[in-house]
């Protein structure tokens, strides 16, 4: 069953005792805390993390204006961008001397294939990280909402213990990588 923004929310909510909400806009304390720490909960659990269902690839449109120094090129990130993993040309996901600044990929080839963490809808995650979402919520949530410094150390223990799962379970949907090459084996 997916889980909306809301839903996600509500649950985390009810685990420490509070009422569901069904809008961020319904007027409640509930629903103003939920709608103050959603997104940047949810986005600071994707970037974390290079998830499966979240890791995308997309060649970028390169800008018109160049960077000031240290590059040739600028290219515009994506609309869903979160975090970079690596940077490549030529049909490679990888190999590029890059950075970000100011919201663009700086480096100095002529074409760039993006390996990213993106933004993807609610409905959109898989159990268990709506799991491990679900928790690092209820931490948030426990102080603004109980008052109760305790129980948010607690929930923020059980949040790590539910990331730390959830981890485990998204690494097992990937053939690990490999050493492509090591300075060791070629002077052998």
């Amino acid at each position: 069953m997916a889980l909306n923004d809301v839903a996600l929310c509500s649950r985390a909510l009810i685990r420490i005792g509070a009422q569901p909400i069904t809008s961020f806009d319904d007027g409640t304390a509930e629903s103003e805390i939920a709608g103050a720490l959603f997104s940047s909960t949810r986005d600071a659990l994707l970037s974390a993390y290079a998830w499966s269902f979240s890791s995308g690839q997309v060649v970028l449109n390169q800008l018109a204006i160049p960077p000031v120094a240290d590059y040739q090129n600028a290219y515009e990130l994506p609309s869903d961008f979160l975090r970079a993993i690596s940077a490549g040309s030529g049909g490679k996901g990888r190999g590029l001397n890059f950075r970000i600044a100011r919201s663009a990929l700086h480096t100095d080839a002529s074409d760039v294939v993006l390996s990213y963490i993106f933004r993807p809808a609610e409905e959109e995650f898989p159990p268990y990280f709506d799991a491990a979402l679900i928790s690092r919520l209820t931490a948030e949530f426990t102080i603004p909402i109980t008052e109760s410094t305790t129980r948010a150390e607690a929930m923020f223990r059980l949040a790590e213990q539910e990331y730390a799962k959830a981890r485990q379970i998204d690494a097992q949907q990937d053939t690990p990588g490999k050493i492509e090459r090591f300075t060791l084996i070629d002077v052998r």
